[in-house]
């Protein structure tokens, strides 16, 4: 546990999540306040969300191009305009070395001071949180930032393709037991909340949305003590360097 790097050191952010949409209720807030100082945030996102949605009438094999195509809105929302898709199954994703591999080439492209992903350690007082394929995305991620993507002799062949190694300052981590660090997005709860609602394939009643992100992001404000209605992101944040 550390306090992360002060954001006006950071540049550039990469955010990877397991489905569309995971990226939009546990950070979109901190993602509009980082895109609007001028923060460059990219997306990876693991899976293509194949198992998600409440339509038993809409074609199945439709579900990844409409979940991409909601991700991408709601990244716009939140002043995201590079959105990647590692195109993995929903429900089936492992930590292997395909998956560290196809992280690092990430990062080494992108090369962030800062990686947000899904703690890999179980939340027994929040299950949802911890879904199979979050614990499996954060776990390759936390691999990824050490030691692959900074290792220039981890996976040869994406050096050979010219991503030269790449150290990771701090790692912020979703859905953690528990958290260190709030960011307090008063201000850009609304960007949030759009951000969200983009995703309407995944919300059949989407008038439940605002009172419950309201609920949870203020017991997390609450949680770390800021003033008496703010709402706030909590992260568990891992200093690298």
């Amino acid at each position: 546990m550390a306090d992360p790097l002060p954001d006006s050191e950071v540049e550039r952010v990469v955010v990877i999540t397991a489905h569309p949409d995971d990226v939009d209720f546990g950070v979109a807030g901190t993602v509009s306040t980082w895109t609007a100082a001028g923060i460059e945030v990219t997306y990876c996102v693991c899976t293509d969300g194949q198992a998600g949605g409440f339509d038993d009438e809409l074609h199945r094999d439709r579900i990844p191009d409409i979940r991409r195509a909601e991700q991408r809105t709601a990244a716009a929302r939140a002043g995201v305009d590079d959105v990647r898709f590692l195109g993995y199954v929903d429900g089936e994703l492992q930590v292997g070395t395909a998956l560290v591999r196809d992280i690092s080439r990430v990062i080494r492209d992108v090369r962030p001071q800062r990686v947000v992903t899904h703690s890999p350690e179980r939340d027994w007082q929040f299950l949802g949180r911890s879904h199979p394929d979050h614990m499996a995305a954060g776990e390759a991620t936390v691999r990824a930032v050490y030691p692959a993507a900074r290792n220039p002799y981890a996976f040869p062949e994406l050096r050979a393709a010219g991503l030269q190694a790449w150290t990771v300052h701090d790692v912020w981590l979703l859905g953690h037991p528990t958290s260190s660090h709030a960011v307090d997005i008063t201000d850009t709860f609304e960007l949030k909340l759009a951000a969200i609602l983009a995703h309407e394939s995944q919300h059949p009643d989407p008038a439940q949305i605002e009172p419950r992100m309201r609920g949870f992001l203020g017991a997390n404000a609450v949680r770390h003590a800021l003033p008496e209605g703010r709402l706030a992101e909590a992260f568990f944040v891992v200093r690298i360097l």
